[in-house]
């Protein structure tokens, strides 16, 4: 994929099992957003091609990928002057369309995508009065609303603080023991390797490692693609280690 005459993404293959749980981990502009909005049909690929359900993308309609296919930013275009309700509603469009009056399942489902982000007290307030991390819960909410078969997101823990931030990561634990797919992308890696089942490790625009978070980041290519050494410790009475990361003298970075 490119963005103008810059190549960011090369030579790239993932792909995402039915209830799955993939980190999507590396450094700023390594090419996480941009293969994120790829996946979602939103960017064509300059080459190879993208497919869902092992169908090309391209040839599964559109109406077809927004029911399948739910992608969370936390920089849409959504108008600020719409209530949280409203936002997650959007969630039912590739159903119902803009004109088709709602059924009472699309109630339900708006619901409990408000029920399950912990948003249900602010449904009737606007975009605009909301904290950034209200703001990234409400979108999440619309994401929900949705009723995927894939969940895309991007940085979906940002701005929000520890305890909301375990309240997200257990509503997509949630949604994959649902049979969903989920794919985030996550810049703390200690998040990242506690929650996901496998790390996808992207690189100047390539993928550098990918496999289960413990054996991804004991790998050469996560420590040099960070700048930083990568350290595990095993606590006792904890199942995952704990990892420990430090920055690199000036004389050992590439």
């Amino acid at each position: 994929m490119r963005r103008g005459e810059r190549l960011v993404v090369d030579d790239v293959t993932l792909a995402l099992a039915e209830g799955e749980a993939v980190a999507l981990v590396g450094p700023n502009a390594a090419g996480k957003s941009t293969l994120v909005r790829a996946l979602a049909g939103l960017l064509p690929a300059a080459a190879g091609e993208v497919r869902l359900r092992g169908r090309r993308l391209r040839e599964c309609g559109r109406d077809a990928v927004a029911r399948a296919v739910a992608l969370v930013t936390p920089d849409d275009a959504i108008p600020a002057t719409l209530t949280v309700a409203e936002r997650a509603r959007l969630g039912r469009y590739p159903y119902r369309g803009p004109f088709r009056p709602f059924t009472a399942g699309d109630d339900a489902a708006v619901s409990r995508a408000l029920a399950r982000t912990g948003v249900t007290a602010l449904a009737q307030r606007r975009i605009a009065t909301l904290s950034a991390g209200e703001r990234q819960l409400a979108a999440l909410a619309r994401g929900l609303a949705q009723e995927p078969a894939v969940l895309l997101l991007d940085e979906p823990a940002a701005h929000l603080d520890i305890g909301h931030q375990l309240r997200l990561f257990r509503v997509l634990d949630d949604v994959r023991r649902e049979g969903v797919a989920v794919l985030a992308v996550v810049h703390d890696l200690a998040r990242a390797a506690a929650w996901a089942e496998r790390l996808v490790l992207i690189a100047h625009g390539r993928v550098s490692a990918e496999g289960p978070p413990a054996s991804v980041l004991k790998t050469q290519a996560a420590a040099d693609a960070f700048e930083v050494s990568i350290h595990s410790e095993q606590l006792p009475g904890r199942a995952a280690p704990v990892y420990l990361f430090e920055e690199r003298p000036p004389t050992s970075r590439s």
